[in-house]
């Protein structure tokens, strides 16, 4: 879809915005992108924070952009936090404030990130269900607002941002065969190892920033599947065939969460790849054909 004509591809990947973060996230190379013009990639150091509305915002511009041009924006990828952000709107909630967050990591070193559930359990029951216990980014999130506003995340999230003036084809591809999909899973991270995903891992936990930080593996960035496994497995933990076992039923338990969002977005076309690709072409010469319909 990006290379027709005027396609241009707008990145939906949480992972693909941090530098250094390459085979692992597989990132397009310089000739893909030299090929099709593509948005929101490389934004961050994998050491720097990156919000689903810093995201929002940068995709708008993006978007803008690309039809003030003329062409067709691709927005491609599988963070649904993301999409949700663009297409729906978030809640003008407090932005990010390093002195706090810095004082619930210190409290996290000491207490444990449990704890800190915890207490975001007693203040925000409703937050605490959705978030589990073992997720430090969205549970010092949502004690920053609180500890910021006063207020909790979920009363924040009743509020919301306009939603996008554009209209959206939502497609989704997924092969309708599970065992194909896993398939595709085990030969894409074969692949990575034998393009020097451990290497590139290496080559992260050498960067000075990465050395020098207090908890890397709580780092969005190196929680992106795949890194975390890596990660686990270059500080000793476990044997190679492990860590290729963990980071296959990673990936493979990431899918299936973005299949169920996926089905939760109920006006999406679903397409198998394994029946070729001419109803996809229908439905995206009639979306672009027919420009004040659905």
């Amino acid at each position: 879809m990006g290379r027709a004509p005027g396609g241009e591809i707008v990145s939906v990947d949480s992972a693909l915005v941090y530098r250094g973060l390459d085979i692992g996230a597989a990132k397009p190379g310089a000739d893909e992108r030299a090929r099709v013009r593509h948005h929101l990639i490389d934004l961050r150091e994998p050491w720097q924070p990156y919000s689903a509305a810093e995201f929002a915002a940068d995709a708008r511009r993006a978007l803008d952009e690309i039809v003030g041009r003329g062409s067709i924006p691709v927005l491609a990828g599988g963070t649904g936090l993301y999409f949700q952000a663009l297409l729906e709107g978030l809640s003008p909630m407090p932005e990010a404030d390093p002195a706090t967050r810095a004082a619930i990591e210190a409290e996290a070193a000491v207490h444990g990130w449990p704890a800190l559930h915890a207490e975001l359990a007693a203040i925000d029951p409703e937050a605490a269900a959705r978030i589990h216990a073992t997720d430090p980014q969205r549970i010092q999130r949502a004690l920053e607002v609180w500890r910021l506003s006063g207020r909790t995340i979920s009363d924040w999230r009743r509020e919301s941002t306009p939603r996008l003036p554009y209209r959206v084809l939502k497609l989704v591809l997924a092969p309708r065969d599970r065992a194909i999909l896993h398939e595709r899973i085990a030969r894409r991270f074969d692949a990575m190892l034998a393009d020097g995903f451990l290497d590139e891992v290496r080559a992260l936990r050498a960067l000075p920033q990465l050395q020098a930080h207090p908890a890397p593996r709580d780092l969005p960035a190196i929680r992106a599947v795949g890194y975390r496994q890596a990660w686990e497995f270059l500080d000793g933990q476990g044997s190679a065939a492990d860590f290729r076992d963990r980071a296959i039923f990673a990936t493979r338990q990431l899918a299936k969460r973005q299949l169920t969002w996926l089905r939760g977005q109920l006006d999406a076309r679903w397409f198998d790849p394994q029946a070729g690709t001419a109803a996809l072409e229908a439905a995206l010469r009639l979306f672009v054909e027919r420009p004040g319909r659905r």
